[in-house]
């Protein structure tokens, strides 16, 4: 986890101590500062600047072991990282921590944008804590993304062994129809061990950088959905609360009856549905909720008030559609707000950018004409079309271009951007330019959306004119 960390920010930061075994029993929030330090726990959660105030109902336990490190970074300015304990299996270690590690989680995972699992490729292990604390996620299915790191440190074969026994062992813990979004690569600053899948590793780590440099740019969209959410969810928890009120005796045979209507909290849940059409994924787990009420006394809840319900409706009926317009608005009146510093700013722009010289974009800086180079044997092919004025037909492109095998939805595309006259025939650079594009296809790259000037043949090439 430090790894990946320092990895993102090229920086160490407070607090932090790498080693192969887990190193920390804390929970450290990364954040911006003006200067390098760290706040611990208890002082933490009673600074109205932070939103940890809440925290503080899992005691000195948990804040003995929580703190917030802080240093001048250009990442930390768009987003900040909360450093988890590392997991170790056993009861011991569970019982050593002396407060809920899993509503811990539970806490952050609620208010957090994104959530990274991370698993070494030479040391794959979910334990009985990590399996736990997975669960504790449930609900947040659509932040959960999965990091295989040190993935160099195993040839080819073993990594997809590897990762298959990654998927199965997941399959098992997260249960969702949806397949978990995998990124596969050597998230740290060391020589790759193993070369052989480097453009993988980099692809990879481009997807990776794309997915947490996008969260500053949806967060208000985030924040609106999880208001709805939580609307939603009030609004069960108040026709729950309000039935248990209602179905209390007034005098005698109360404890009884709070009994009964716990262990008939399955088919409360069921006629509730039924009375008020809500969906059964808006109610909070049975169990759960049979342990809360345990200790609650159902004669001092609420009545239901229909004009709170009603005004609820409203808002997800009308005000939401508002809000959601004048965000885009926002949006779309506002410069796009990215992730910067660190090792994003590494793999952007530059020679060692993922996809710099491969595919369409091969010979963007050189002076000559990149499809020169196999012209000669293009040019064979083309002379033996029977071209026309030194030109072949749209015909005779064809029955040469499906030899590719490529579907035709690819091969209009690719004659699109080869014909750059339009005039519906290939003269030699075109065709052979034609050829080019086949080429960076089958080759696994994708076609550009509009022809780059580099690749635009020499004869088409508009001359540069200089006013006087």
């Amino acid at each position: 986890k430090f790894s990946i960390s320092r990895y993102l920010l090229e920086q160490d930061f407070p607090g932090m101590r790498i080693g192969p075994e887990p190193t920390t029993d804390s929970f450290i929030a990364v954040m911006y500062g003006d200067t390098e330090g760290s706040v611990p726990g208890n002082a933490l959660v009673v600074d109205p600047k932070k939103p940890f105030r809440k925290l503080s109902r899992f005691g000195n336990a948990f804040l003995n072991r929580f703190m917030c490190s802080q240093l001048p970074n250009q990442v930390l300015k768009s987003i900040s990282i909360i450093d988890s304990p590392g997991i170790l299996s056993g009861e011991k270690q569970r019982i050593s921590r002396g407060y809920d590690f899993c509503q811990v989680l539970q806490w952050f995972a609620e208010r957090v944008d994104r959530i990274i699992l991370l698993f070494d490729a030479h040391k794959l292990d979910i334990s009985d804590e990590f399996s736990e604390a997975i669960k504790s996620f449930r609900g947040q299915d659509d932040k959960i993304r999965v990091v295989l790191n040190k993935a160099d440190q195993v040839d080819t074969q073993q990594l997809m062994r590897v990762y298959g026994a990654l998927m199965w062992s997941l399959g098992k813990v997260i249960d969702t129809p949806e397949v978990l979004r995998v990124y596969i690569g050597s998230f740290w600053a060391h020589p790759l061990r193993n070369t052989e899948n480097r453009r993988l590793f980099e692809a990879e780590a481009q997807d990776l950088f794309k997915d947490i440099q996008s969260l500053p740019q949806k967060a208000a969209v985030r924040k609106l959905n999880d208001l709805i959410k939580r609307a939603r969810l009030a609004k069960v928890h108040a026709y729950i609360i309000s039935y248990l009120k209602k179905e209390m005796p007034s005098v005698f045979g109360k404890e009884n009856k709070k009994k009964e209507l716990i262990n008939r909290l399955p088919e409360i849940y069921i006629q509730l549905q039924r009375e008020y059409h809500i969906s059964a994924g808006d109610f909070p787990e049975v169990k759960k909720m049979q342990e809360l009420l345990e200790n609650c006394d159902f004669t001092k809840f609420h009545s239901l008030k229909p004009k709170l319900i009603e005004t609820v409706d409203n808002m997800l009926a009308n005000k939401i559609a508002s809000l959601m317009n004048l965000i885009r608005q926002e949006e779309s009146n506002m410069p796009t707000e990215m992730v910067h510093g660190g090792a994003f700013d590494g793999t952007m722009a530059g020679p060692f950018g993922h996809g710099y010289g491969e595919g369409a974009k091969e010979g963007a800086d050189e002076d000559e004409w990149v499809v020169a180079k196999d012209k000669p044997a293009y040019d064979e092919i083309f002379y033996t079309l029977s071209p026309i004025n030194g030109k072949i037909s749209g015909i005779s492109a064809k029955k040469e271009m499906v030899t590719s095998k490529l579907p035709n939805s690819v091969l209009g595309k690719i004659w699109k951007l080869a014909d750059c006259d339009g005039d519906g025939m290939l003269d030699d650079e075109e065709f052979a330019l034609a050829k080019h594009l086949i080429k960076i296809k089958l080759d696994g790259y994708e076609l550009p959306g509009t022809l780059p000037s580099h690749l635009v043949p020499p004869s088409h090439r508009k001359p540069f004119q200089v006013a006087e």
